[in-house]
């Protein structure tokens, strides 16, 4: 694979250790720490021993202990063995939280190949380029993938097609519940054609495939590759080491030095999302707790996953926890189990904070809502707020080992405490670079005047003089406008405080001299509506509390938002929408 390779900068140490404000709060005998030279299934395989019978995964009624697991996965790997499956070889996912995908993706690992991790609901291209570009021998793909797969993939060099199903690992009782209701228009495959094979009967060939391979795997081999727009907006691949991994699970156990084998942890974040593939399923297994996978959230079964699991850790997007807290049923859902509330992937404003957690406390939950701030080219989380010294508002501290610095756009200049700047990150779980895309990993990859190696992130933020971290938007988000920059979540937050709005995204739309100016899209809660005391309420709102040139220009009221695959607010098509209609009235 043609990748920058920087893990020995970031596995090894550092040229100069960068200023660490947050040392105070984790001990510097917690900074610093050996990464292993062993794979992410070699770690587990430890962890498993001391917890060989408790439950490590749940899933439609099926348990499965860390045992059990673990003799799955082995099976996994001899199967992709007897298929011809070697180390360095790429076989792409095309799945979501299924019990098979967790075994794969561990099977894979242990025989030192990439598991090429893509979105279930890609169009037929997106799935096709993935295959193509990472040179794919084979494909494990979800049942409802099979019309899209079947109009292309003789033009790929996938020699094995492996199918699941999310009935598979279901009990009895939900696999008779869920062939009711699926769909039954799913294409089926010809299974007699040998291209296709069911999960059932490729496990059959790990059964009587007995010859062991050794390969040695250390802490800078390819382990994943996840898929991101990264700071640039288009498709890459990023290739995340086993060294990268496993800092990310120490880290945790540091961090979260209170999560142990009696948590448990409803996995709704995806895996094909470093924020659901890490923190959601990662990190609660080595440190050998329950992972319940949810494949398909449904916000209105909220609260009967809450009453069945009793989760003591939830971790997901903004949207998830305004499903919580929007949740008629949640009434008297009791959530004094929780130990963590986490939000990334996207920001939550003080005032909606401050919201969840009165939702919180008012329904038995001794916690309060935490934010953390990653990207996937840091295997997901780079810094996390303290529940117990928590800074709401912010994006908490730089978990251990790693380094955060806030310097100049397109500098490496570090700025004062308290100014904005690009957030810059440094340390052991910082990806070995963009597949074969040398050019887009060296835009991101920066070495600076202190001899280590910067991944810039395209986010605007700020520290304080004790680390504490305030994220404020992507960088390209910013509005400029007459020269003055504004932020959109400075705007969101001000028109969030009214107590009729359910949610606002703001955007910057075309002006004829100012250039961009700010529109906001708000979404009303039930029961209010779109009235001119309303709209004026909220204006009344704004320039009391806004700089002029930041007030909007233009309110929309919506039903609802667009979001992305993973449930983040889609600002993109926002103004993609915004510009389309501007342009209908030209033409008009």
């Amino acid at each position: 694979m043609a990748i920058l390779n920087n893990s020995f900068f970031s596995l090894i140490g550092f040229k100069k250790r960068p200023k660490s404000p947050w040392d105070k709060y984790y001990g510097k005998k917690n900074m610093v720490y050996e990464i292993p030279n062993i794979s992410m299934y070699e770690y587990l395989y430890k962890v498993h021993l001391k917890y060989k019978d408790n439950y490590a995964l749940e899933y439609y009624g099926n348990k499965i202990t860390y045992e059990e697991m673990f003799k799955n996965i082995d099976l996994c790997a001899n199967a992709f063995r007897s298929l011809g499956v070697r180390q360095g070889d790429i076989v792409t996912i095309l799945s979501t939280n299924l019990v098979e995908s967790i075994y794969i993706i561990y099977a894979l690992n242990k025989l030192g190949a990439v598991a090429n991790i893509v979105h279930p609901l890609s169009a037929e291209n997106e799935i096709k380029d993935a295959l193509n570009k990472y040179s794919s021998s084979m494909l494990v793909a979800m049942d409802i993938c099979c019309p899209k797969i079947k109009s292309f993939i003789r033009d790929t060099e996938v020699y094995k097609v492996i199918i699941v199903s999310a009935e598979d690992s279901m009990n009895i009782f939900y696999k008779i519940g869920y062939s009711l209701t699926k769909d039954k228009k799913i294409e089926k495959v010809n299974y007699k054609d040998g291209l296709y094979v069911s999960y059932k009967d490729f496990i059959k060939n790990g059964q009587n495939y007995i010859k062991e391979e050794k390969v040695v795997i250390r802490r800078d081999t390819p382990a994943l590759i996840l898929h991101s727009g990264g700071t640039t907006g288009t498709p890459k691949g990023i290739v995340l080491s086993n060294g990268n991994l496993y800092a990310s699970t120490i880290q945790s156990k540091i961090a979260l030095s209170d999560v142990n084998s009696n948590d448990v942890i409803l996995a709704i974040m995806p895996i094909f999302h470093g924020f659901g593939l890490s923190v959601s399923i990662i990190d609660v297994l080595v440190a050998g707790g329950k992972v319940v996978l949810i494949p398909k959230f449904d916000a209105k079964e909220f609260d009967k996953l809450i009453k069945k699991y009793k989760p003591s850790i939830l971790v997901g997007v903004p949207t998830l926890f305004e499903a919580l807290t929007s949740n008629e049923r949640m009434v008297n859902v009791d959530l004094s189990n929780l130990k963590y509330v986490v939000s990334g992937g996207d920001t939550l404003n003080k005032t909606r904070v401050e919201k969840i957690n009165e939702f919180l406390h008012s329904h038995g939950a001794k916690t309060v809502l935490t934010q953390g701030y990653g990207m996937t080219e840091a295997v997901a989380c780079i810094s996390f707020d303290r529940k117990n010294d928590s800074h709401p508002g912010t994006v908490g501290i730089p978990w251990p080992g790693i380094y955060v610095q806030i310097v100049k756009p397109g500098t490496d200049e570090e700025v004062p405490y308290g100014e904005d700047g690009e957030i810059c990150i440094s340390g052991p779980n910082v990806m070995l670079g963009y597949y074969n895309n040398e050019k887009e990993t060296n835009e991101v990859l920066h070495i600076h005047k202190d001899g280590n190696v910067w991944l810039h992130s395209g986010d605007i933020g700020s520290m304080d003089k004790d680390g504490f971290i305030t994220y404020k938007q992507r960088l390209k988000r910013m509005i400029i406008s007459s020269g003055y920059n504004i932020y959109p979540s400075q705007i969101e937050e001000v028109i969030e405080r009214h107590e009729g709005v359910l949610t606002c995204s703001v955007v910057g739309i075309p002006h004829p001299y100012k250039v961009e100016v700010p529109k906001a899209y708000i979404v009303l809660k039930k029961g209010y509506y779109e009235t001119n005391q309303i709209k004026e309420e909220i204006l009344y709102l704004c320039k009391k509390n806004l700089s002029y040139y930041a007030i909007p220009k233009e309110f929309e009221y919506r039903k609802s938002l667009p979001k992305t695959m993973i449930g983040k607010v889609d600002f993109k098509k926002l103004q993609g929408e915004n510009k389309n209609k501007r342009s209908i009235r030209v033409q008009k």
